[in-house]
């Protein structure tokens, strides 16, 4: 028997888009582990990728951004289920469509909207899947290392994620009256996934991050999705309200020697 104790468990796993994202790893693991995997996409055409991806697990479609197809994905998944032990919310959005652009120029419809789909979406979900989580159940959302470094290319995202970080604390003390539910997330520091790829610099980040890594290494999506996994499982029982962090040591190593000298003789 795993020591993770997940075998026959349900979980529902939103926001896989490919091979790339933490989602993807995290449903994978969790497969692996014997646990029975439902998966939520934002579109028909996403559903018949990760149809292929993930088979034979059932993929249904729902746009966080419509409370209906919320209501609609709750009543799909508890036709199928009679118990959900674990969520994975694995969804953000901002729109970089217009290029960058500085931060107090953010527009109003833009800066709601990610907060509605990267944060907003974890309540919505939540409330809908109440009656069926398990008394002990899980929920699991995927974060960034630091919302207090002004990252220019990452914009209004850091703010969404803030209002995302706070939101567990007070999802986990509303859900306490009733339940059991835990809620945390894992608060990853640069990663190469698709939905990165498309914030402007991004690569210089990237690699400037892992540079900064105790390591000299990047974090990988892999490591993200084996925590996310272990927060998902009962071994992390006394795990509540909490922000993992994972970023390789980065957030230490800012004065590291080798990075002070080229910073002050460029090559």
């Amino acid at each position: 028997m795993s020591f993770l104790h997940l075998e026959n468990k349900n979980f529902l796993v939103t926001g896989v888009a490919n091979k790339k994202s933490v989602a993807f790893h995290i449903g994978k693991i969790l497969q692996e582990e014997g646990a029975n995997v439902l998966y939520s996409v934002r579109s028909e055409e996403r559903k018949k990728t990760v149809e292929k991806l993930m088979a034979p697990a059932p993929v249904y479609v729902c746009d966080v951004e419509h409370e209906e197809e919320i209501k609609n994905l709750q009543k799909e998944v508890s036709g199928k289920i009679d118990t959900l032990h674990g969520l994975v919310h694995s969804v953000a959005f901002a729109n970089y469509a217009d290029g960058l652009k500085p931060f107090h120029e953010t527009s109003k419809k833009d800066f709601l909207q990610s907060v509605d789909i990267t944060c907003y979406s974890l309540i919505r979900l939540t409330d809908a899947f109440k009656d069926i989580f398990d008394p002990k159940a899980s929920v699991v959302t995927v974060s960034i290392s630091t919302t207090r470094m002004a990252a220019e290319n990452y914009g209004y995202m850091a703010p969404a994620k803030a209002a995302l970080d706070s939101s567990l604390c007070f999802l986990a003390k509303s859900f306490s009256a009733f339940s059991k539910v835990r809620f945390n997330s894992v608060n990853a520091g640069l990663l190469k996934t698709s939905a990165s790829a498309g914030i402007p610099g991004y690569i210089d980040s990237y690699l400037h991050a892992e540079e900064l890594t105790l390591r000299k290494e990047a974090l990988t999506t892999q490591e993200v999705a084996n925590c996310a996994t272990f927060l998902l499982s009962e071994c992390s029982s006394g795990i509540n309200a909490q922000g993992i962090v994972l970023d390789a040591g980065m957030s230490v190593n800012f004065f590291d020697k080798d990075i002070v000298r080229k910073s002050q003789r460029p090559e």
